[in-house]
């Protein structure tokens, strides 16, 4: 070596990866570049690519090295055999002198300068072809953590330098085509931060499984971060909107899940072990590792760094227990959706509902994928695995890459979304379920199984081999049009899914989706529990454990799940329709029967907007309106407009605003628009006087409908008297086209109709219609047909079928 072998991380930046890796020429970028921003990096050292070989030819291993690599090249060898011998010649060597005593030099300076004798660091591996753009390398070399003294740190330094030929590394290399003795390896010394009494994890700043670029994506578990990496627990996962973080005031968390958080790690007391896994306490498994001032500050860091690198990227953070302060210790690129197409995607669907899934998890990709079960619980037995069959193991330690893609698809144990496991299932196209808790044994050996990760962030694998489709979406072939088209959405684990239509905002967030599938319980009943069976009360206690009382529970989860839905398409319009259950979907709720009545017709019941104002129910309105104003006032999402279903006459409407208007939700206050759902007759003969009272109204094609023509929607024996296309529901329709411009307020259409028949969409452009709201699969063919509708302005529906006497 004719220069130093050790640089400084704030001497050294991107510009030296042939120098010093991806991943230490990153964190020297950071300490230079972003410290004056905010971003808290630790200090530290790196190793030059040129101390690594002179490594080797001190101890005269490269002839020996190429040796091993073509035994296993030729198939003499395996991986296993070869990685092994590989890794043995570099511990059974020697750091040199120089290059020893350079390094001890290093770290006593970065004891000095901490101000620590006894400090602790971690010491990485940094490979010159790592973390690039097109291939992330991702936890093919090792890490080690709480190293204390000079000869531990040799011993580490030895052991880095050995990891560069890990048996995935290996492998890794020759899928992406890297010659091994092209790669060189730096060792990074950094100074450690105290996790082990706090917590750490990893963040991206796109979302990783739809590519959408808006969000910051946070896993976090207690102690160290190698257990979020590793995948060996289940995290905690935070969303941050990105858009808004600069707002004033905005504190834009827009999902908040608690993990299990079973393991932890930390530093060993004593022994020749740095590092011990163990078991959290109840407490800890019940608590948040972040707050939302944590969280919000990693989320601004991940604005800062991708706006500093232009791209997408994948951090590591930790959080020091002694002083409370947060930390990036990594940053590379993301390099899997990034490198996806933006002009196109993939959708992919099931032909036929699988049933209740036989166990969930995290989805990772978005794709299906169907196979026999392949259960393998250690790495010793992956010679077993069968190409092609669908991977079942506790985690997907990176150890497995080479049969990882072999493999349809991917089910693991334990691990959360930004887990090593899932990075590379990504980097690789393997469909995965991950953190299922118990998939290894539930599902049996070469059982037949489907693998779905397209119902949004939430993976189901079912039972039997199912049939799907596979759909590419191309986005340049959609043409624009004059009328607003948005969409209808009420899943947030699905909202993600389909941002990259071009669509003008969301016409129809269902709120009775996330009541129903999020909180799962009656809103009276967390208020009331003394009106509950004790059974119920203790369902109630699981679900919301970890609130500070079941009403925060309700109003923070429905404002969490509205603000997903209205992410993908801000700052265009979110209209959210207030809860629209009927009392017989409302008594199916968790602790519901306590206040629901019977009815013999819910569908012309108890409903809508009656409720609102009504005492059996007014005070789980307001929890309602708790969320809207959290949604819109403290997380920032003013793009949210408000909708009232079902209100049957002016005076009801008057008395729904009052309400809202006492709950802090007055209309036109914070520039809050409120419309209301067109879907009773009532509501287009007395359009005029609604018109006064609301902003805008959107047509209910389903009701509207139902009351014209008297057909019950849910009635099979009815099915072929129900046409949005009669004549009697079209003038309907076009009757209040015609008011509510005559009016001066806007009017879409939400209902089912345009999505099912493309020639009611025709008519509905014939007529002026503002917006047409579409279920998302339907949506690029119905673009279509609008958009020849507003070419042909004299098109007309298909009449209805006539029907025989």
């Amino acid at each position: 070596m004719t220069e130093s072998p050790i640089l400084w991380f704030d001497k050294i930046g991107i510009g030296d990866i042939a120098s010093v890796g991806g991943k230490n020429a990153s964190l020297g970028e950071m300490v230079r570049t972003l410290s004056g921003k905010g971003v808290r990096v630790p200090n530290g050292f790196a190793t030059s690519a040129d101390a690594y070989r002179s490594f080797i030819a001190a101890n005269r291993i490269e002839a020996a090295i190429r040796a091993q690599l073509a035994t296993y090249e030729e198939g003499k060898a395996t991986l296993q055999e070869a990685g092994h011998a590989i890794r043995s010649l570099f511990l059974d060597s020697e750091v040199p002198p120089a290059l020893a005593d350079a390094i001890q030099t290093a770290y006593d300076e970065l004891k000095t300068r901490a101000g620590a004798p006894n400090l602790a660091v971690a010491v990485r591996s940094s490979a010159t072809a790592e973390d690039l753009p097109d291939a992330s390398f991702a936890g093919q070399q090792e890490t080690f953590l709480n190293v204390r003294g000079h000869r531990a740190l040799l011993d580490a330094c030895r052991r880095c330098f050995a990891s560069l030929f890990t048996d995935r590394a290996i492998s890794y290399r020759q899928t992406k085509g890297f010659d091994h003795f092209d790669v060189a390896l730096s060792i990074g010394v950094q100074q450690m931060v105290r996790s082990d009494l706090a917590g750490s994890g990893v963040m991206f700043s796109i979302d990783t499984e739809s590519g959408f670029p808006n969000v910051a994506v946070i896993s976090a578990a207690w102690g160290l971060g190698e257990t979020v990496v590793q995948g060996s627990v289940d995290p905690d996962k935070y969303l941050v909107f990105k858009p808004l973080l600069e707002q004033a005031n905005a504190r834009p968390i827009i999902e908040k899940s608690l993990g299990k958080k079973a393991l932890k790690m930390r530093y060993a007391e004593g022994g020749s072990k740095r590092t011990r896994i163990v078991e959290t306490s109840p407490a800890e498994r019940e608590a948040f590792v972040l707050d939302d001032d944590d969280i919000l500050e990693l989320g601004r860091w991940a604005v800062i760094v991708e706006a500093h690198y232009g791209r997408p990227m994948d951090m590591e953070w930790a959080k020091d227990g002694e002083t409370g302060l947060l930390y990036l210790v990594q940053a590379r690129p993301e390099t899997v959706q990034a490198g996806l197409s933006r002009s196109s995607f993939q959708r992919y669907q099931l032909k036929t509902k699988g049933g209740t899934p036989l166990v969930t998890g995290a989805a990772i990709g978005s794709a299906i994928a169907s196979g026999q079960a392949c259960v393998i619980h250690n790495a010793a037995d992956i010679g077993q695995f069968r190409d092609g069959a669908i991977l079942v193991t506790g985690t997907t330690d990176p150890d497995w890459v080479p049969i990882m893609k072999r493999a349809a698809g991917i089910i693991t144990d334990h691990g959360g979304a930004t887990s090593h496991a899932a990075i590379v299932s990504r980097e690789l196209g393997v469909p995965a379920v991950v953190g299922t808790g118990n998939a290894t044994t539930v599902l049996g050996q070469e059982k037949a199984i489907t693998l779905c990760c397209a119902e949004g962030d939430v993976g189901s694998v079912y039972d039997g081999l199912l049939a799907f489709d596979r759909e590419e979406i191309d986005l340049g072939a959609i043409p624009t049009t004059r009328t607003d088209v948005m969409v209808n959405i009420a899943n947030p684990a699905a909202a993600f899914q389909w941002w990259r239509l071009p669509a003008k905002g969301v016409g129809l967030a269902r709120m009775e989706f996330i009541i129903n599938a999020l909180i799962k319980a009656h809103p009276m009943a967390l208020l009331h529990p003394e009106r509950v069976s004790a059974e119920d009360n203790r369902l109630i206690r699981e679900l919301t454990r970890g609130h500070a009382s079941p009403a925060d529970y309700f109003v923070e989860i429905l404002s969490r799940g509205i603000a997903k839905l209205a992410a993908p398409y801000h700052p265009y319009p979110a209209i959210v329709r207030l809860s629209d259950f009927k009392t017989n979907e409302y008594s199916h709720l968790l602790g519901g029967r306590a206040f629901e009545p019977e009815e013999e017709n819910p569908m012309l019941g108890f409903r809508g907007a009656s409720r609102y104002y009504d005492e059996r129910y007014r005070e789980g309105f307001a929890l309602e309106c708790r969320a809207l104003k959290h949604v819109r006032e403290t997380l920032g999402f003013t793009n949210v407009i408000i909708m009232v279903p079902f209100c049957r006459t002016p005076a009801e409407a008057d008395r729904v605003l009052a309400v809202m208007a006492e709950n802090g939700l007055r209309r036109g206050d914070n520039g809050l628009q409120v419309y209301m759902m067109c879907e009773i007759p009532s509501n287009v003969i007395l359009a005029e006087e609604f018109a006064k009272r609301f902003d805008g109204f959107s047509i209910g094609s389903n009701d509207l409908t139902q009351l014209v023509l008297g057909v019950d929607r849910d009635s099979d024996l009815l099915a072929t008297l129900f046409d949005e296309r009669d004549e009697a529901v079209m003038r309907m329709v076009s009757e209040a086209i015609r008011k509510a411009h005559a009016a001066g307020i806007k009017i879409g259409i939400c209902g089912q109709a345009p999505s099912n028949y493309p020639d009611f969409a025709a008519f509905l452009v014939t007529e002026c219609i503002d917006s047409i709201s579409l279920n998302p699969d339907s949506f690029v063919r119905t673009m279509a047909h609008i958009s020849q509708a507003e070419q042909s302005p004299r098109a007309e529906p298909t009449p209805a079928p006539v029907l025989a006497a």
